[in-house]
């Protein structure tokens, strides 16, 4: 018997399979020419749990930088007591006289029992008096964090040592029973016990407490990663050359820490925002008459048996937003680290 011939061969069957495995060279070589960044970001746009989200972030955003704009569009503001000036707003209950907490054209999300104040306007303001404040926190605690981390882990030795033990101490506070006993504190150190607390004093104190007790999960963090940097290659090939510390930490070690940094940071600003408002809620923070989506909730949980609106809108706000905002974390996180993907 004659072998077969070539032409009588069974001829090669090509499947999906191996057709990806032709096609993957050229997609490496593809990915290969971009950047980091290009390769994050095209994973983060297949994500589409996380493009939402980041739209929805982005509108509470520019909701929070455009509320003035938009009370003014809308010719109402949160201070003012509108049912003063209309005493039918109101019933004999000092509730909304209108249904579903006196939702109507002029009151697009109703009127604020007992003060008779716009709804709509004060949660505008509120998000914005939030939203700011967890920003300039997460700001001031990741600078701090990063500053603490970076300098423990390079230095080692008893500054790391000590910088260790400063971070021990402060895990270790239960930090929302501190901030309740500590911010009175705080205020009384400068204001008389009998004057007012002014609302600049209140953002201020509360962005110093909230930032010298988070920093240092995040030093601990970048003070770890570090510890295992500063032992490579490329480290040593600086320190050969003769580079000083601060062209070390700058152009060495910071660049290789963007990703956990900017990971930490989406996911500081959500816990920021509930604690504030958690404050704000414990009548430590921001008080009346200054809008906060806590003074909205705390003042809603007085009313919700008769008037269920007026705690609904901040409540379901901030819930959306905080859910977003957490969603919006995970999506940077793996497009900037593949590997975190389960």
């Amino acid at each position: 018997m004659t072998p077969p011939t070539p032409s009588s061969a069974v001829p090669l069957e090509v499947t999906d399979e191996t057709a990806e495995r032709s096609a993957s060279p050229s997609t490496s070589q593809g990915n290969e020419s971009r950047s980091p960044g290009q390769l994050a970001w095209r994973r983060f746009k297949r994500d589409r749990a996380g493009v939402i989200s980041a739209c929805v972030v982005i509108f509470f955003f520019v909701i929070a930088v455009a509320a003035p704009v938009i009370a003014k569009l809308y010719g109402k503001n949160p201070y003012t007591t509108y049912a003063s000036q209309d005493p039918n707003l109101l019933n004999a209950f000092s509730y909304p006289a209108g249904p579903n907490g006196g939702m109507s054209s002029s009151f697009w999300f109703g009127i604020e029992p007992q003060l008779g104040r716009d709804v709509f306007t004060f949660l505008l303001y509120g998000i914005r008096t939030s939203l700011g404040i967890a920003i300039a926190t997460a700001l001031l605690t990741m600078v701090v964090g990063v500053v603490v981390g970076i300098t423990a882990g390079y230095l080692g030795g008893k500054t790391d040592y000590f910088v260790g033990r400063i971070i021990d101490i402060l895990l270790s506070f239960p930090s929302t029973l501190f901030f309740i006993a500590f911010m009175p504190v705080v205020y009384g150190l400068f204001v008389a016990p009998d004057e007012n607390i002014p609302t600049w004093l209140r953002v201020v104190a509360l962005i110093v407490v909230l930032s010298a007790f988070g920093w240092a999960t995040i030093a601990r963090l970048l003070r770890g990663q570090v510890l295992a940097m500063r032992e490579r290659e490329f480290v040593e090939a600086a320190k050969i050359t003769g580079a000083s510390p601060m062209r070390i930490v700058f152009k060495e070690l910071l660049p290789n820490l963007w990703t956990p940094i900017i990971i930490q940071a989406t996911l500081l600003v959500p816990t920021l925002v509930t604690t504030e408002a958690g404050l704000a809620f414990l009548g430590v923070g921001i008080i009346d008459p200054t809008p906060d989506w806590g003074v909205m909730i705390q003042r809603g949980a007085q009313f919700y048996n008769e008037d269920f609106t007026y705690m609904l809108f901040p409540g379901l706000s901030m819930v959306i937003f905080v859910v977003a905002f957490n969603l919006f974390g995970d999506s940077i996180r793996d497009a900037l680290d593949p590997k975190s993907r389960r």
